[in-house]
């Protein structure tokens, strides 16, 4: 990712992963129909395009009478980029400190653990 500080809503960021899941460019319908548990307005939508073309999250290309959205930002590095930022403001930058606070919640299941514990063995 080019810059240190990308802002993207929740809105936002559910159209993004609508996007990125599809791999392809994709018009505000097409994104909206994908949303089928979302009552988000058509209009709703094209805002929210809008305001993701102004802050560089996506570009637009027009095809036709259809304007066709692509992210502009990857996938992976945006969600390594706000972990980043989740472990440094929650946890002081300690990634010791967030895996403690994952077993304190009682939220890891056992697969969890052995799936954790085959990730540390790769990287020996």
């Amino acid at each position: 990712m080019k810059r240190d500080k990308i802002s993207i809503t929740e809105a936002e960021l559910e159209i993004m992963n609508v996007l990125w899941a599809s791999g392809e460019p994709m018009t505000a319908q097409q994104v909206s129909d994908t949303l089928h548990g979302k009552d988000w307005k058509y209009s709703t939508i094209a805002t929210l395009f809008s305001r993701m073309v102004d802050k560089g999250t996506v570009t637009y290309e027009k095809r036709g009478r259809f304007f066709y959205y692509t992210p502009s930002i990857n996938e992976k590095e945006y969600k390594t980029h706000e972990t980043k930022n989740f472990i440094s403001n929650l946890y002081n930058g300690s990634v010791k400190n967030l895996v403690a606070s994952l077993f304190e919640s009682k939220q890891m299941s056992a697969e969890d653990i052995d799936e954790i514990k085959k990730l540390f063995e790769l990287e020996e």
